[in-house]
């Protein structure tokens, strides 16, 4: 089959679509034709050396994909060839074929195109666990999601808003600001002109920022407040005000997917499969794609994502 290898650290460039091995099948493995793949910010940390993947994982980034079942493993019973799906990865994704364990593999939501389906495991899967399993989030409640505009944010905010939650995002642009408001968000914050930490109280924040935006989320949070923090894009290290946190009977979580074992991940699946694909089939909740890109092409990709332009996904597509 081909893959995208990265050929060493670096920018865009070290990307290149060659020749590898075809992935083994274990007994509790399902063997993915790979329709299309997605783009997500892991996947540049990867690239640039950060983020290695974990043990007896797919060397080759990509941490979704959508495609047809071609061969399962001996053990398993839940999926058969011809099946179409979309799978949360370890990696991988960035190829024709992909091997990985059923626990991870959905059937496609109703109503959503097989490209499209190759968008939604990894956001989805990543807000409802944090959002709604970690963070607690309850109808009629605050929900600030930094990142509005990103895969996730845009994700964040239809689910947010389709479970009943008021919804403030933060963006970075007049013109983000409009789009995300047309997914339903009641409030966004441009945070070039505008602190988010004295605009908004919520009890539930998505951060993929990190130490840059912790005393201002800490701020922001209401009493009984659940900071949930997945991503570090503004640094590892900060000061916390413990005080201002106990004040406040507040709670930090800091989390990641891609590290979890098989059995958590799947508890996570089934979930989305139960409480988010029904959402996804009635239109509620929608992918939002910026872009199609061949998958030979995700130098290009990794271009459009580096840009922050983008608002949604950017897709792989064979």
């Amino acid at each position: 089959m081909r893959a995208i290898e990265i050929t060493e650290p670096g920018g865009p460039e070290v990307l290149e679509w060659h020749e590898v091995p075809d992935p083994e099948v274990g007994r509790g493995d399902v063997l993915i034709d790979v329709t299309a793949s997605a783009v997500n910010r892991a996947d540049v940390l990867q690239r640039q050396g950060f983020y290695d993947p974990p043990p007896e994982t797919s060397p080759y980034p990509g941490l979704e994909a959508s495609g047809v079942v071609a061969e399962v493993g001996t053990d398993v019973e839940q999926f058969k060839a011809g099946d179409a799906v979309c799978a949360l990865l370890g990696g991988g994704g960035y190829a024709e074929r992909v091997a990985v364990p059923w626990q991870q593999v959905m059937p496609l939501p109703d109503g959503v195109s097989p490209r499209e389906a190759a968008g939604l495991p990894e956001v989805a899967c990543t807000v409802w666990s944090n959002v709604f399993m970690i963070g607690r989030l309850r109808r009629g409640e605050t929900l600030l999601v930094h990142g509005g505009a990103s895969g996730i944010g845009t994700f964040a905010v239809q689910l947010a808003k389709a479970l009943g939650s008021h919804v403030v995002a933060t963006v970075g642009s007049a013109e983000k600001a409009e789009r995300v408001k047309e997914l339903g968000a009641d409030e966004v914050i441009n945070y070039r002109e505008e602190d988010f930490a004295d605009k908004v109280r919520a009890d539930v924040i998505l951060d993929i920022m990190g130490a840059k935006y912790l005393a201002g989320n800490v701020k922001a949070l209401r009493t009984g407040g659940r900071l949930v923090i997945i991503g570090l894009q503004g640094g590892r290290k900060a000061e916390l005000d413990l005080g201002a946190l106990l004040a406040k009977r507040a709670a930090v979580h800091a989390t990641g997917l891609r590290s979890r074992p098989v059995e958590e991940k799947g508890t996570i699946v089934r979930s989305v499969v139960d409480n988010v694909w029904p959402l996804v089939g009635a239109g509620a909740v929608r992918p939002v794609v910026h872009a199609e890109v061949p998958m030979a092409d995700a130098a290009e990709a990794h271009r459009m994502l580096d840009s922050g332009e983008h608002v949604g996904k950017i897709l792989l597509v064979r």
